[in-house]
């Protein structure tokens, strides 16, 4: 597969890759002045295919994370402090949904996290919830669902828990997507121990499938193996916190963040081995090297990495009507970098970068697409915010 890398910005020059010659193609734009203290909808950007303004519709929420839409247009909005909100409209309510678990554990990069509507939510009204749930031995990515009834979550039951536990606040991951299938993923980070990433034997360092009633799919790959949980689709992860379905394919896409260096985006097959920790672009925080190695036969080379770290959270396939020459395109949030990539695809390549809204609106957290064909982004801060990027004729 043919993987290209991201590297300073400006620069073209050919670099040694994973498996072939890999280019830096970031296209940065200098875009309008705007900062996050004086945010203001009459702003305008010009990006290379489209003039839009970033619209605020909410702030106030404490370091958000994850966001949702249900069937009707309100929002959920998840708050790693423990906290599940309701929008409607432009309004936040007041009062927080009732209801969630006790066992939240808020610590480090834990706390609550995803937030994901089931797609027959209009009949059953179900709603999953990813969280560190602390248990025996530390903590850990849980899964509940529960049934919203107005500003309450009610018969919540776990389906599924990250095994073993672990004592540290990283790498919970953890975003939550459902499939045309119907089946439910769950994005894992490797707990902060890189072994965990080879370890079949724990869930850590992971992709997980399941049903949406937490059952185990006869089909997964791993089922039967002795000494494997049955729940894993994929291995090799380091830290997973965006995943987005490509709709004209049905195929599952995740982004991860790298150590130092070494963020990567890939295309998830069953049974793939993502290579964490044994191959990477990226070094230890102290500039000391991880591995030579940046590709093995057997394990999955990356569609997409960057060279410096931007710290991926949350990704989208845009395919809305709303900016018609992002169709098709890879948007991808950074927390560290304080921005919001396009990626431009051929096929399964990424061909280009662009650079949107960077420096402009902090650490981007979360990036949807709403029922209106508009991309939705949720700030990382403690007075975060909920934007909305619409078109300017």
């Amino acid at each position: 597969m043919d993987h290209w890398r991201s590297g300073s910005i400006f620069t073209d020059n050919p670099v040694s890759g994973r498996g072939a010659m890999a280019f830096s193609l970031v296209l940065c734009l200098t875009m309008s002045a705007c900062s996050a203290e004086s945010l203001n909808s009459s702003e305008v950007f010009t990006s290379q295919q489209h003039r839009f303004q970033v619209v605020p519709l909410v702030e106030g929420l404490e370091h958000p994370w994850g966001l949702a839409f249900l069937p009707d247009g309100r929002m959920l909005v998840t708050e790693r402090p423990g906290r599940l909100r309701l929008v409607e409209g432009d309004r936040l309510s007041p009062e927080a949904i009732t209801g969630l678990p006790d066992n939240i554990a808020v610590q480090g990069q834990g706390g609550l996290l995803d937030v994901a509507a089931h797609p027959g939510f209009s009949d059953n009204g179900l709603v999953y919830l990813s969280y560190a749930g602390s248990g025996p031995g530390g903590a850990g990515t849980d899964v509940v669902r529960g049934r919203l009834d107005g500003m309450t979550l009610s018969d919540v039951e776990v389906i599924f828990r990250a095994l073993p536990k672990s004592s540290g606040g990283r790498h919970f991951g953890s975003r939550l997507l459902f499939n045309p299938g119907g089946h439910l993923f769950i994005s894992l980070g490797d707990r902060g121990d890189r072994a965990n990433g080879q370890d079949l034997g724990t869930h850590a360092g992971s992709l997980i499938r399941l049903d949406p009633d937490g059952g185990v799919p006869a089909d997964n790959p791993f089922v039967g193996q002795s000494g494997a949980m049955p729940e894993i689709y994929t291995y090799g992860n380091r830290n997973m916190q965006g995943m987005a379905l490509r709709p004209d394919d049905g195929s599952i896409w995740t982004q991860e963040h790298g150590p130092r260096g070494g963020d990567e985006v890939n295309r998830m097959l069953a049974g793939a081995n993502y290579g964490w920790p044994e191959v990477t672009y990226g070094k230890n925080y102290s500039g000391t090297t991880i591995t030579n190695e940046t590709s093995r036969p057997g394990m999955e080379d990356p569609v997409y990495y960057w060279m410096p770290s931007i710290a991926p959270s949350g990704m989208l396939f845009y395919d809305g009507n709303a900016f018609p020459e992002w169709r098709g395109d890879l948007f991808v949030g950074a927390l560290k970098a304080q921005l919001l990539a396009r990626l431009k695809m051929d096929g399964d390549r990424v061909v280009a970068e662009e650079r949107l809204l960077e420096g402009q609106f902090g650490r981007i957290r979360d990036v949807r697409q709403g029922p209106d064909g508009l991309i939705y982004l949720l700030t990382d801060d403690s007075n975060g915010k909920l934007l909305r990027l619409q078109p300017v004729d």
